[in-house]
């Protein structure tokens, strides 16, 4: 008997399904917010060299803050103060209009900068002074934060496969938020990375237990065939409550060491995750049969079915990956396009709090458009096909007005949600039970180390404005391609050991050699 015949016979789509589906959907508010707290925090505001050194004698004194402004401070092709520079001494004569500061002496900020606080109160720029030189600094902190992820994926995906997906579960959020509050009271900017660096290790056990954030193991292992994408669908439906969220709470709290604590805090709910069952086959393919037949007996009394009898073997199988590299690769450019965009949301020239809630808003539609595309098309095709347009829509950005970029974005963030949520489903389809929950934190260190490096490409449009887009869409129509060379799972059983999977790889073996023909 096959685990989804039991399903089948306690109903594979309950009031047990459901009420683990509604807990891991509250409990991703504070983890989705970590991952986006960098735009908010790491923002650099205007700002320009202190003038505090050349008011000696008081000699500004009877002039109002432009004319000090004029006489201290160089002015840049837009006509805002630079914000790097400063005159050696005041130039006085520049308050009349016919003065040219062309052969004017410039040098570095003496005395520290002056920041415009109209927006936010403080971030980790305005705290530690993270500009000029040191500019890098800011934006690394959201890199530094991944890495930990990264780590962290592979460290709670062999755990979990230890010690069970629950007890770590409930490890990852008591550390996370621990980590998370003490780097809200950092007193260095090393300390803040070292503590982002330890958030992110922790906080990323909650990813690899939900299956990178999207579709939970727990929800996807409890469930049957015909509603798996339903689960999926709904899972990753929480991931965008939380984008669109999060602004609001940003809005508000314009400190970035409140608004750390106000994201961190909401983890103290994690005492409703030791209710998330243990995964039943996890725990068959383990050979704790009496603690499966536990859970199973608990789902059918709740799903008001007659009692298990029979519990269904999992073979042994071994611990390795037999999912192609081909796949890796996807994973890889999904997260990387994905957080790419997400974290792009200053270069429009729009307000950055309704950009990001926009990016939030837009997920919705395409998330639900899963549902149909999976079985209209199958997993391949619509994974294939959402990266296809993210790379178009990222090419045509290069190419268009500044006003109808942000147009173009979107539509290519909804592509980039229709991809991310397809390729969680995809995954859990494509590891056996036993190694499913280490194939899938290997699975999160590779996106991780994608979102890692998305920040990084951000920054090459210091060299040119459009470069980070090129690179980004690059990926994306590569990607496109390596998708539509997977196997399709569409319909298939959840694989429990090696053998199962090998059926999924014949296909796949018997594509690329049709192809090679």
């Amino acid at each position: 008997m096959k685990f989804e015949d039991l399903l089948s016979e306690i109903n594979g789509f309950g009031r047990f399904q459901k009420m683990v589906l509604c807990i891991n959907f509250f409990g991703r508010f504070s983890l989705a917010c970590h991952f986006l707290l960098g735009n908010f925090i790491a923002v650099i505001p205007s700002h320009h060299c202190s003038i505090s050194s050349l008011d000696v004698d008081e000699i500004f004194e009877n002039l109002t803050q432009e004319e000090r402004l004029t006489v201290s401070i160089p002015v840049q092709d837009d006509g805002t103060p630079a914000s790097c520079h400063m005159f050696s001494y005041p130039q006085f004569h520049l308050l009349s209009n016919f003065s040219s500061p062309s052969e004017v002496a410039v040098v570095q900020c003496q005395n520290g900068w002056e920041y415009d606080n109209s927006t936010f109160i403080s971030t980790l720029a305005t705290q530690w002074d993270l500009v000029c030189d040191k500019r890098a600094l800011s934006r690394l902190t959201t890199t530094i934060f991944f890495i930990g992820v990264m780590f962290g994926a592979a460290a709670f995906g062999s755990l979990s496969a230890m010690f069970g997906r629950k007890p770590m579960l409930l490890v990852s959020h008591m550390l996370g938020m621990g980590f998370g509050l003490c780097s809200a009271f950092s007193s260095s900017f090393i300390m803040f990375a070292v503590l982002r660096f330890f958030t992110g290790f922790t906080i990323t056990g909650m990813c690899v237990y939900v299956l990178l954030l999207i579709c939970s193991s727990s929800d996807v292992e409890w469930v049957s065939i015909k509603h798996r994408k339903l689960v999926g669908v709904i899972d990753s439906l929480s991931w965008t409550f939380a984008f669109m969220s999060f602004p609001l709470v940003a809005y508000f709290i314009r400190d970035w060491r409140w608004l750390t604590v106000a994201i961190s805090l909401p983890t103290v709910t994690a005492i409703i995750t030791w209710w998330v069952p243990e995964s039943a086959r996890w725990l068959i393919a383990n050979g704790r049969v009496d603690k499966a037949h536990y859970y199973l007996h608990k789902c059918a009394v709740m799903n008001r079915k007659k009692e298990v009898v029979v519990i269904p073997s999992v073979k042994g199988c071994s611990d390795k990956s037999h999912v192609s590299a081909g796949f890796f690769t996807a994973r890889f450019a999904v997260a990387t396009v994905a957080y790419g965009i997400s974290f792009n949301i200053s270069s429009f020239g729009l307000n950055r709090y309704l950009t990001q809630f926009v990016y939030g808003a837009i997920e919705i539609p395409a998330k639900l458009s899963i549902y149909y595309l999976l079985d209209k098309f199958g997993r391949r095709i619509t994974q294939a096909g959402s990266l296809l347009f993210v790379g178009i829509s990222l090419m045509i950005n290069i190419f268009i007005p500044k006003v109808a970029r942000t147009v173009i974005a979107v539509l290519g963030k909804g592509c980039s949600a229709t991809s991310f949520g397809t390729v969680i489903l995809y995954s859990s389809e494509l590891y056996p039970t036993v190694v499913r929950q280490n194939g899938m934190g290997y699975n999160s260190f590779v996106a991780r180390l994608g979102v890692s490096v998305a920040p990084l490409i951000l920054l090459s449009d210091d060299v040119w404005n459009h470069f980070s887009q090129v690179i980004l869409s690059s990926l994306g129509l590569s990607a496109a391609f390596v998708a539509y060379l997977l196997p399709e799972t569409r319909g298939r059983c959840l694989p429990e050991t090696i053998e199962d999977v090998e059926g999924i790889r014949y296909g796949y073996v018997e594509k690329l050699s049709s192809l090679g023909n």
